[in-house]
């Protein structure tokens, strides 16, 4: 079927400003991808409706299946869903999850405490995002549920500390397939003083979002900056518990489906599956990476592993192990394998909600892609532009990319290379900083759009609205946003990563006096 190309029209944007604008409006997120998708088809085939719902149903198809049969990737990704998910609801029925939560009232004293065990949680499962925000959520929602912290400030947590943390670190899914990239960019420039991994070590400091973002999450938690949406959820959370009537994921398993936890069980039945869980996962990876090694002939290496890894499965086999030692757990206590049925068919059926929204936004990733929306944006930095500019405009353009594509990895894939040739044309002192600019803008349109895999996995995680997700997070990410931009003006007029880094701190201070007085009204 033949297609019209918009590579070079902004009616390349509208499919993606439809289904964003109207998710916005109407807070009905399925119902505003769906017509997004629609609009596009229809955009692409000249408003032909027979060729509209040819397009439509190969669009769908393409989503099960590619051109080497199913679609692996995404049928990984719903795999470690549902295994999460059942993983989740064997976990309360052993018991598990009640003695945590138990253990948990007698170390943490008040919301802080429980809302800081979220974010340090996430910060030190950084291997991949979707594992962060899934893992991460399991764990910490019963606690951050007893101190009534709204399910909305549960997912900002998660979100805001899985993609940041995935890539400030080398060791990660995100760490490897950025390092494929740069040093691609680096041999085609002939730069020889520094390896990818060299450069990606110095890209870290430059990456200002995900740094200061990081440090928002800290902040928000312990100085209470409670603003918009999120003060009003706060509230309610404060006065009516996590679980919100009007939240329809926002539920508690035992309260929606009637699983009844053990009271038999201990701390190390939730901590032994999740550990598991970890492990296997990180054994998987570089297992899989070590078979894409092999195959090449190159020898094993951690880096080399990661960097040739296949996360969707890794992520399968790893949650299989997890619910291995879960099963373990409720079958040493002797529950009746009737119940651990129901419980197992419950937790994966409370992930349908999520897959349907995941398969929603793969297809209106599919229809923006064919609508050459990247390339579209991306032909915007040509032209006679100050190249001490370049920084800011890629990283303002890297997360209009990010926020209407949906996809952070699309994003790096093609902006990463333009900002090493444009460098390359210009300026080469300024590689790493639009490399970082990259980046940096790629992490933040990511963040804040709601046909985002990492947003709806955060929902999912936390178990809250997703559309509520979206709006309480979006003026965080929007004010580190800011403060990034100062950073990146700074070093595209100095060169200088410290004045950069100062000039950053002391915006990033104000925002932050500037919130604790709007969270005090």
């Amino acid at each position: 079927m033949i297609l019209t190309d918009f590579a070079t029209s902004p009616l390349s944007v509208m499919p993606a400003v439809v289904a964003l604008g109207l998710a916005i409006i109407t807070r009905r997120v399925l119902l505003s991808l769906g017509l997004g998708i629609v609009f596009g088809a229809l955009l692409l085939v000249d408003f032909s409706f027979s060729k509209g719902t040819i397009y439509i149903l190969t669009t769908v198809k393409s989503v099960l299946i590619d051109e080497g049969g199913i679609n692996t990737w995404n049928m990984s990704i719903v795999g470690f869903l549902l295994l999460l998910g059942m993983m989740t609801a064997l976990l309360t029925l052993s018991g598990g999850t009640r003695a945590f939560s138990l253990w948990a009232l007698n170390h943490i004293k008040d919301k802080r405490g429980a809302s800081l065990l979220a974010a340090f949680l996430g910060v030190f499962i950084f291997i991949d995002d979707y594992f962060n925000s899934l893992a991460v959520g399991s764990i910490a929602r019963p606690v951050t549920d007893r101190f009534n912290v709204s399910r909305s400030k549960l997912a900002y947590i998660l979100d805001s500390t899985a993609a940041p943390m995935c890539i400030l670190m080398p060791l990660s899914s995100w760490g490897a397939y950025i390092m494929t990239i740069i040093g691609g960019i680096l041999l085609s420039h002939g730069i020889t003083e520094y390896s990818a991994l060299g450069a990606y070590v110095r890209l870290i400091p430059m990456n200002f979002y995900a740094v200061f973002t990081l440090l928002m999450v800290f902040a928000v938690i312990w100085f209470k900056l409670d603003i918009g949406l999120m003060k009003n959820h706060e509230i309610e959370a404060e006065k009516n518990g996590a679980q919100t009537k009007g939240d329809h994921q926002a539920v508690d398993l035992h309260d929606e489906f009637g699983i009844n936890e053990s009271e038999q069980g201990k701390v190390s039945d939730l901590v032994l599956p999740i550990f598991a869980l970890i492990a296997g996962t990180l054994f998987f990876m570089q297992y899989t990476g070590n078979l894409a090694l092999a195959a090449s002939g190159k020898p094993f290496s951690v880096l080399g592993a990661f960097e040739n890894t296949d996360v969707g499965m890794s992520l399968c086999y790893g949650a299989l192990v997890g619910l291995a030692f879960t099963l373990f757990t409720v079958l040493k206590q002797k529950i009746a394998f009737k119940l651990i049925f129901h419980a197992a068919w419950i937790g994966g059926r409370s992930m349908f909600g999520a897959i349907i929204i995941l398969f929603f936004a793969w297809a209106i990733g599919t229809v923006i892609g064919d609508m050459k929306t990247g390339a579209y944006l991306s032909s915007l930095v040509q032209g006679n532009i100050g190249v001490q500019w370049l920084p800011v405009i890629m990283f303002v353009l890297s997360g209009a990319m990010a926020f209407s594509t949906g996809t952070s990895w699309g994003t790096f894939g093609i902006m990463l290379p333009i900002a090493g040739d444009m460098s390359g044309a210009t300026e080469l002192s300024l590689m790493l900083p639009m490399l970082s600019a990259v980046l940096a803008g790629s992490v933040f349109g990511d963040h804040c759009s709601p046909i985002s895999d990492t947003t709806i996995l955060s929902s999912t995680g936390a178990r809250c609205r997703h559309i509520d997700h979206v709006a309480t997070q979006l003026p965080y990410a929007l004010s580190v946003a800011g403060v990034s931009a100062v950073g990146f003006v700074v070093i595209g007029f100095t060169n200088s990563l410290s004045l950069s880094l100062v000039a950053s701190f002391i915006a990033f201070s104000a925002l932050i006096f500037v919130m604790k007085f709007l969270s005090k009204r």
